[in-house]
């Protein structure tokens, strides 16, 4: 009996032997691959538990125009925030009401009503309250300065940010877009460049205990952040100024229901010097309609808060966002006539001594062709004749030449069936007949512009080719790529695609469109005393939106410009979009403004002037005997009125160096104080020439003639520069701008 107790005795203790060798065994090989083989990977989930980080933002870059003014800029604001937990139990421990005391002293600072700051901190069942988002640097500091007076500041905390803004408002909107709630680029060149302003964001990574306090441990780190770069543009704040405004004119005159725009471009380089569209956001409010889109939501009479009211709200504001100038398609319409004189004369297809005839309309695949001219433009006119006076039958005898694989290869040569590679977002593709399926109707019509889609920067792209000898460019708008410390980081440089056409008959074409401007032709509108311009005007049907007879009655008028001078040039196009204007041809409601802008900008940029002006320089004559001042007055051919009767000039009006037409106007020479009578300037808008001519200098008024070269008797006057009623001091000076109405394209 005691042998079998022993035994299981001993059975027993070497089984525990056993198991207790195997869990140690167990537990060893554990604790080697927890420790050593696992050990990085446990190492890392330990750090994680313990670590926290705290970001650091990159500062986005800035945004400036070619002479570096700021356009876009991040500022530096705060978030501030208190902590409930650590309120309550300072107030346990020191018996005060640091809620009342922070309420009381942030609110006042912040502009908040302190009861409601109270309740809100008071009565939160979280951890971290807000109290506002977004501080400016100067509440920001009067923050800091209360919570060191009060000895809070472990009771208040307060988080760097960064902000967008936009300093100049609405200019330039389209072309920069705007940020998004995160600072990410939404439009334009913010999303664009997204990834080159952003930079990259920092953090601060610390050890922390079970309360959430920071501890100085080797786990404590910083990575500080890389802001981001900074784009310098291409865009002439002037000349981008002048666009806005003059776009915005011709919107309100014309009565434009589908915007304006206008992009002005260097055809040597393709850099872009302005870009506008008419009835801008503001990027600082991007999200609030501009007043033309409110209008609209309002008559719309769709119920606020509806679904279609919703929908139809984010409609115009897409709208308002888009660029026009990029992200619609439009018919050419005669503004293409450019391209198929050039691509015609570049294959040989015709020569500038070659004649044509045009009876008023042709048939072409059993269709019937009109001009613009019904009565026809007759018989034996040059090539020269028929592009500036927009003849359609002379466009289509000329493609019918050319045929319709050489000119859909000249289409593709000229970069219309593909996008421009500008450096933006949202550019449309054209919309143009397949190859290999262009019949004599679809050439007939494309030759004249119609029929077929292309983006505005495509075209002006295309038309600069013309203008620069026949170089395809890539239009750009970022010239420059700058660090945080000015460096240059990269530059852009001229990317010629390819020549598209011979500078031959590139030049041959650019005589042919400044003949008809300073000539009789139809972009006459378009000129500018004392400069050589090439201006082609345009006017196409929109065939997709439809009467109820099936029938096109809207319109899109448009006129493209060029100049050159030495080895420099600038190409400008206006399109205004659903004219409602009695008269809709774009010699009317576009080329004006062409004109006006050029007027403005062909001096600021110091283009040479090429001919005599109608206009002369009034001298300085104050201080001058009568005798002197009547003697070179005569010898400059100049009239002149004296009144008084002293012996020496003592005013004179116009002022010295004022600019007015001699022909027809007179300088007053004063030779006596307080002789200077005032007149009511005249209504001269809507007269003829010789009508308002002769209605203001009777008045008492000087002329200065404005736009184009010439000034025919029965052009109509279109605009006068001082209001009809302003009482002014005879012998002023009143520019009057004349327009050509009797003109279709």
């Amino acid at each position: 009996m005691k042998a079998r107790t022993k035994s299981s005795t001993k059975k027993r203790i070497s089984a525990i032997l056993l198991l207790f060798l195997f869990f140690t065994s167990y537990l060893l090989y554990n604790i080697f691959y927890l420790g050593y083989v696992k050990h990085d990977y446990y190492k890392e989930k330990t750090y994680d538990q313990i670590t926290t980080t705290s970001p650091l933002p990159a500062k986005r870059g800035n945004i400036y125009d070619s002479n570096m003014k700021i356009l876009a800029t991040s500022n530096t604001e705060w978030r501030i925030s208190v902590s409930t937990r650590d309120i309550r139990a300072a107030e346990k421990k020191d018996g005060k009401d640091y809620t009342k005391i922070i309420s009381i002293g942030i609110g006042k600072i912040l502009s908040m009503n302190t009861d409601k700051l109270y309740n809100k901190i008071k009565n939160a069942n979280v951890l971290d309250v807000t109290i506002k988002k977004r501080v400016e640097e100067k509440e920001y500091r009067q923050i800091l300065s209360f919570l060191e007076e009060n000895d809070i500041e472990e009771l208040v905390f307060c988080e760097a940010g960064s902000s967008r803004s936009y300093p100049e408002g609405t200019f330039l909107a389209h072309a920069l877009g705007f940020t998004g709630s995160d600072n990410q680029g939404l439009y334009g060149l913010e999303y664009y460049y997204d990834d080159t302003l952003s930079g990259t964001d920092g953090y601060y990574v610390y050890a922390k205990d079970a309360n959430g306090n920071a501890l100085d441990t080797e786990y404590s780190d910083y990575f500080p952040a890389k802001d981001g770069c900074s784009l310098v543009t291409t865009i002439d704040s002037y000349l981008q100024t002048e666009l806005e405004s003059i776009i915005e004119e011709a919107r309100v005159n014309h009565a434009a229901q589908n915007r304006v725009c206008g992009v002005v471009m260097d055809t040597n380089t393709g850099a872009i010097l302005a870009m506008a569209t008419t009835s801008p956001f503001d990027p600082n409010d991007p999200f609030t309609l501009d007043e033309i889109s409110a209008q609209k939501l309002v008559e719309s009479g769709l119920v606020n808060g509806t679904e279609e009211y919703n929908a139809y709200k984010t409609s115009l504001m897409q709208t308002m966002w888009s660029n026009k100038v990029l992200s619609e398609t439009y018919e050419p319409g005669s503004t293409f006539k450019i391209i198929t004189v050039a691509s015609a004369l570049d294959f040989g297809a015709v020569t500038a001594r070659d004649t044509f005839s045009c009876s008023g309309s042709c048939s072409v695949g059993g269709w019937n062709i009109r001009c613009h001219k019904r009565t026809g433009h007759g018989s034996g006119f040059s090539l020269a004749y028929g592009l500036q006076m927009s003849c359609n039958p002379c466009m289509i005898a000329v493609s019918e030449r050319l045929g319709a694989d050489n000119f859909y290869s000249y289409v593709k040569n000229f970069g219309y069936l593909e996008k421009t590679g500008i450096d933006l977002p949202g550019e449309a593709g054209a919309i143009f007949h397949n190859e290999g399926s262009i019949g004599t109707t679809e050439l007939a019509t494309a030759s004249f512009g119609q029929r077929f889609k292309v983006s505005i920067i495509n075209h002006l792209t295309a038309i600069s080719a013309v203008a620069n000898g026949g170089k395809l460019v890539t239009p750009y708008i970022v010239d420059k790529i700058i660090d945080s410390d000015g460096n240059i980081i990269s530059q852009h440089e001229t990317e010629i695609k390819r020549q598209v056409i011979s500078e031959s008959a590139a030049n041959t074409v650019s005589k042919m469109l400044i003949e008809g401007v300073s000539g009789d032709g139809g972009a006459k509108n378009a000129g500018v005393v004392g400069y050589d311009i090439a201006a082609k005007t345009g006017t196409s049907e929109k065939f997709d939106i439809l009467d109820e007879n099936g029938n096109s009655y809207l319109r899109i008028g448009s006129t493209v410009a060029y100049a050159t001078d030495s080895d420099t040039g600038i190409a400008v196009i206006i399109v205004v979009d659903e004219p409602t204007s009695e008269v809709k041809y774009g010699s009317v409601v576009a080329a004006p403004y062409v004109s006006l802008f050029l007027e403005k900008a062909l001096p600021y940029l110091e283009y040479k002037s090429t001919s005599d002006s109608q206009n002369v320089t009034v001298e300085n004559y104050v201080g001058m005997s009568v005798d002197a001042a009547k003697k070179k007055l005569s010898e400059a051919k100049i009239a002149y009125e004296i009144v008084g009767k002293g012996s020496v000039v003592l005013s004179q009006t116009p002022s010295a160096n004022t600019e007015f037409s001699a022909p027809v106007s007179r300088v007053i020479l004063y030779t006596e104080k307080n002789n200077d009578s005032q007149i009511k300037v005249p209504n001269l808008v809507g007269l003829s020439v010789s009508e308002g001519m002769r209605l203001a200098v009777n008045s008492g008024l000087n002329i200065k003639f404005s736009g184009g070269t010439t000034a025919v008797a029965t052009d109509n006057i279109y605009s006068q520069s001082i209001a009809p009623g302003e009482m002014v001091k005879r012998g002023t000076v009143i520019c009057i701008r004349i327009l050509t109405t009797d003109f279709e394209d």
